[in-house]
């Protein structure tokens, strides 16, 4: 077994190798505090160079042991299903922080999994999980260029907390994770409330490359102790004569088509001149047509990268700091609680809000302890937005990820819960795609948010930012297409209000960008930003002055906490009577805080006061409509209020002489009596006399 070892942020951070999963190509324990995950890397064994494809099939994926955090699963199998939403995002960003560094024409189908042993209260195990795939990599026979690491930055009055823990991320501002090798930061994913000075955040990302470094070095040092010998990787080789004969048929051809702006005639006349060279070049002998085709796409990357470059012209004739056509249309749907379309170029998302009660909030059982979720925003990218066929099955990761990124943008300019108690979900359904699907879905999900009258602090917009670079030449081109997000070196997406920044995301595919190529683009994003928003507030300013039509109407009260017991009942009696009485939904929490939902006001306002007639207090001096419950020869015992009695003494009955009580009340008599005494221990003394004379 093979140890090493760095102190952070006051704690030990321990890779260690050659225990388990030995036959496994690489495998890595790391451990940091009492959190403890366990990394694997398998590659296929076959020949490196694979004809068959042109891609890098990586799959990586973390999974939550429930012992971990001593815990049995729930359900009839007590055992671990499908992925949760936390592990499939924590599976994407472990990818996108490594995918970038493995050397280019590996296609060896390639496996990592990432087993979370132990479970901490340090909020480190997705940090743990790249570091620890890393480092399996790193030491085994799988062709890696270097290795990567990242920790989590917090963001607290524009002071930095490295790796905070959970109850340190609730303080937070803003929580970055930053991912990167030794040269340069190669992801950044965070969020969190508005943040106007884009260079804290460049400053944070600074700060988290440092410590980066240092478990770099902790890593190396693991791999001279440890690694193994690397794999040779053998691109796929294609003949210059090949090269040569696909440039002369198709160059002139291809520059026409790249500059048609519309991207299905594009793509189709791109697609004509592919055809027509594989038709002349390709032979019976030997089927060459997947060459021909990497020549082809090769060619139109470059000339694309080159046209941006040299004559600051995009595909479709836009500027690079040029933002494509915005259009909008708000209450489509008639009865939906809120809906918006946003169309930006050939971008186009249908959002619709549903507002719920406190029954509606998602339930989470997850390591960390039971939790629930009032805000939701779910992405749909259905194969019809592209043009192409697709079987429809489970939601995709990509669709997690970018909802998820979406649902941190909107998160914290939703208003708090003791004035909005609703539990609100946006479904944002992308209808058409051409770059920035995501970012549609904030601006989208934002105008359905206000249409449905939610009181939103800010609306809040979001752009996609590219890059292409050559050498010393940086073009930083707004609001991206999709030809370009591929074609380009970085992919970076920034939402915000007019007054900052709430999520970041950015994935870099070269090195070297430099902390001005971050700051410029920043810049360019928030000019961006800010169109978008004005071209927003044409369409709808603010949130509507009243809740949707359709939408439950939740009003608030308050009892004191010993009286929640008397509005819920034995067995819930009372309130499920309350219920069925009213027709609405009621949800009471431990600080005795009502929440009643209705579609109609009046069977509210019916329910609150028979709520409020449960939990009222006998006063002083105050008049009531009491029922007489029992008699004795003293006096009556009279219920003032529900479950509430008070004794009338048979000298408190009337202003003459009363010798037999049942002669002047009988049980079930509704009478008026007046307070006149509340002693220490809570008796309550009536008078129907005194009642009487102040109502002549």
């Amino acid at each position: 077994m093979t140890k090493v070892e760095i102190g952070v942020n006051g704690k030990s951070l321990t890779i260690e190798t050659g225990l388990f999963a030995k036959q496994a190509d690489g495998s890595a324990c790391v451990r940091y505090g009492d959190t403890v995950i366990l990394a694997t890397a398998v590659s296929q064994k076959e020949a490196l160079e694979r004809k068959d494809i042109d891609f890098f099939p990586l799959t990586i994926d973390y999974r939550e042991k429930a012992y971990a955090a001593g815990k049995i699963p729930g359900g009839f199998f007590k055992r671990e299903g499908r992925p949760s939403e936390k592990e499939v995002l924590t599976s994407r960003l472990i990818d996108r922080a490594l995918r970038p560094i493995f050397p280019k024409g590996f296609y060896s189908e390639t496996q990592g999994i990432v087993s979370v042993l132990s479970y901490g209260d340090e909020n480190i195990a997705d940090i743990l999980g790249i570091i620890g795939m890393s480092a399996a990599i790193s030491i085994s026979p799988i062709p890696f260029n270097m290795p990567a690491a990242a920790v989590r930055i917090g963001i607290i009055d524009g002071s930095f907390i490295l790796n905070p823990n959970f109850k340190e991320t609730e303080e937070c501002d803003f929580t970055l994770v930053v991912a990167g090798t030794e040269e340069a930061v190669v992801m950044v994913e965070g969020g969190g409330l508005e943040i106007s000075e884009e260079s804290v955040i460049l400053d944070a990302i600074d700060s988290a490359h440092k410590e980066i470094r240092q478990i770099i070095e902790l890593q190396k040092e693991l791999v001279t102790l440890a690694g193994k010998p690397k794999r040779i990787v053998i691109p796929p080789a294609i003949s210059k004569e090949l090269t040569n004969a696909v440039y002369e048929l198709s160059l002139e051809r291809i520059k026409k088509a790249i500059i048609i702006p519309d991207k299905l005639k594009r793509q189709d006349a791109l697609n004509d001149v592919l055809n027509d060279v594989i038709a002349k070049l390709n032979t019976v002998e030997k089927d060459i047509s997947k060459d021909i085709a990497a020549v082809f796409n090769n060619l139109e990357k470059n000339l694309l990268r080159s046209m941006i470059l040299e004559k600051n012209l995009r595909a479709d004739g836009r500027r690079p700091d040029e933002i494509r056509n915005i259009a909008a249309q708000v209450g489509l749907l008639p009865r939906v609680h809120g809906s918006a379309l946003f169309v930006r170029g050939e971008t186009q998302c249908l959002a619709a809000v549903t507002l719920g009660t406190a029954e509606d909030k998602q339930r989470i059982d997850a390591l960390e302890g039971e939790s629930t979720k009032s805000f939701m925003l779910h992405y749909n990218f259905p194969p019809f937005s592209v043009g192409e066929v697709k079987p429809l099955r489970s939601t995709g990761r990509r669709e997690i990820g970018h909802g998820m990124l979406a649902e941190r943008a909107l998160k914290s300019v939703l208003p708090q819960k003791s004035e909005f108690p609703y539990t609100i979900r946006i479904v944002a359904d992308i209808l058409e795609s051409n770059g920035s699907s995501s970012m549609a879905a904030v601006c989208g999900g934002t105008l359905a948010l206000m249409d449905a009258g939610i009181p939103i602090k800010a609306p809040v917009a979001g752009i996609a930012m590219g890059l292409i670079k050559e050498g010393d030449k940086t073009i930083i081109l707004t609001d991206i297409l999709g030809v370009e997000d591929h074609l380009g070196d970085m992919d970076f997406k920034v939402t915000g209000t007019e007054s900052g920044i709430t999520a970041f995301q950015m994935d870099v595919k070269i090195s070297g960008v430099s902390r001005e190529v971050m700051e410029k683009a920043l810049q360019q994003a928030k000019e961006g930003r800010l169109h978008i928003l004005s071209k927003m507030s044409e369409v709808l300013a603010g949130p509507r002055d009243k809740l949707a039509t359709h939408a439950p109407r939740i009003f608030t009260m308050q009892i004191k906490p010993d009286k929640i017991r008397e509005v819920i009942g034995s067995g819930g009696k009372v309130i499920r009577g309350i219920v069925e009485q009213t027709g609405v939904k009621i949800d009471i929490d431990d600080t005795g805080n009502i929440n009643i939902a209705s579609l109609d006001e009046i069977s509210a306002q019916k329910a609150m006061d028979i709520i409020r007639g449960i939990v009222a207090e006998p006063e002083l001096e105050k008049i009531y409509l009491g029922k007489v419950k029992r008699i004795v020869d003293f006096g009556a015992f009279v219920e003032i209020l529900p479950g509430t009695d008070g004794l009338l003494h048979i000298s408190q009955i009337s202003d003459k002489r009363v010798e037999n009580v049942r002669d002047e009340i009988k049980e079930g008599d509704e009478i008026l009596v007046k307070v006149i005494e509340i002693d220490k221990l809570g008796r309550i003394r009536l008078s129907r006399k005194e009642a009487m004379k102040e109502k002549v």
